[in-house]
C-alpha cells in the first residue's frame, strides 16, 4: 500500500484496525435526519458484514436495530456524535443515547463539528465534557472519544495532542484536502479516520456543464470506492436513503476492488468539475 499522501492503491483492504476497538469493515453505515432506513435494512447490512454504525442520535431505524441486537451488540461498533461541550450537558446527552439504544456503552463518541480552540478549551476545562468522558472511558461506558470537524488544520493539530482516539473528516473526490492536511498526520499516529460525504451530498452523482461528451457520472459505489482506495481512510460512511440505495452500496462487498488508474483519474476529474459548480467547500 502506498504512503498516506498517495491516493491510489492497487488493492483495497476490506478491514482495518480501529484503535483499541478492534477490526472494522471499512465500509460503514450512517443515518442522517434526511434519510430513512428501517430496522430490517440495518440488520441486513450487519448480516452482509457491515460492523461500523454511525447513528444520527435521533430515534430511527438504526437505533431500533441496535436495540434488537441482543448478544450481537458486541459484534458492532456503535458511533455517535456529541453536541455538548460541558460535563452536565454531555452527561444528559449520553444518558439519552444509552436509553434510546438500550445499551450499556457507546463504542465511539465524537465531538460534533468542533471548529475552534475556544471550544476545545471549554471541553478540556474542569467542568468540561472531556474529564467526564475520561471517567466514562475508565468505566467502559464510552470506549473511544474523537472529533468531527470540517476544519482540517485545526483537526490535524488535535490529532497531534494524543487526547483523541479517532477523527471524522469530510473526504470525497470533490474535496480532497484531507490527502495533504489530515492523512499525513493521522497515518503515522495510527489514528483511525472516518470519512463522510463520500458522494458530496449527491452532487458527484450529477452531471455538470463541463462534462465531456457522452460522460455519465458513475453511481454511488464508485465514489465510495474512491474514498476507500486511500490508505488514510479507516472507515468510509455511506448514508443511503432506503433499501434500494443500501443494496446498491453494499455491492461493494461483492466486488471489493480498487479503481484502475484510468477510473481513478476520471473520478478525480469529475470531482474537480463538481467542486467548481456545486459550492465552495474546500
Amino acid at each position: 500500500m502506498m504512503s498516506p499522501t498517495g491516493p491510489f492503491v492497487k488493492e483495497l483492504d476490506r478491514h482495518a484496525q480501529f484503535g483499541s476497538l478492534g477490526r472494522v469493515c471499512r465500509l460503514g453505515l450512517a443515518t442522517r435526519g434526511n434519510t430513512h432506513l428501517d430496522p430490517e435494512d440495518v440488520l441486513h447490512a450487519i448480516d452482509r458484514g457491515i460492523n461500523y454504525l454511525n447513528w444520527c442520535t435521533h430515534p430511527d431505524g438504526m437505533s431500533a436495530a441496535i436495540r434488537q441486537l441482543g448478544p450481537r451488540r458486541k459484534e458492532v461498533i456503535v458511533a455517535a456524535q456529541l453536541y455538548a461541550r460541558t460535563a452536565d450537558e454531555a452527561e444528559r446527552e449520553i444518558e439519552g443515547y444509552l436509553a434510546e439504544l438500550q445499551t450499556d456503552y457507546l463504542d465511539a463518541l465524537t465531538f460534533y463539528y468542533l471548529g475552534s480552540e475556544h471550544e476545545w478549551q471549554t471541553i478540556l476545562a474542569e467542568d468540561g465534557a472531556m474529564p467526564l468522558l475520561d471517567n466514562m472511558k475508565s468505566a467502559g461506558t464510552v470506549r473511544a472519544v474523537g472529533v468531527t470537524s470540517h476544519h482540517r488544520d485545526f483537526a490535524a493539530e488535535l490529532a497531534k495532542t494524543g487526547r483523541i482516539d479517532c477523527l471524522m473528516i469530510r473526504y470525497n473526490a470533490a474535496h480532497r484536502g484531507a490527502e495533504t492536511d489530515i492523512f499525513p498526520v493521522t497515518h503515522p499516529l495510527d489514528l483511525p479516520v472516518v470519512s463522510y460525504t463520500g458522494v458530496r451530498w449527491g452532487a458527484l452523482l450529477e452531471s455538470t456543464p463541463d462534462d465531456p461528451p457522452h460522460f455519465t457520472p458513475p453511481p454511488a459505489p464508485a465514489w465510495y470506492r474512491f474514498t476507500l482506495c486511500h490508505p488514510g481512510v479507516t472507515v468510509s460512511l455511506t448514508a443511503p436513503n432506503g433499501r434500494t440505495e443500501l443494496d446498491e452500496n453494499l455491492k461493494l462487498l461483492d466486488d471489493w476492488s480498487a479503481p484502475s488508474k484510468k477510473e481513478h483519474k476520471a473520478l478525480c476529474d469529475h470531482g474537480d468539475r463538481v467542486r467548481r459548480h456545486a459550492g465552495s467547500f474546500h
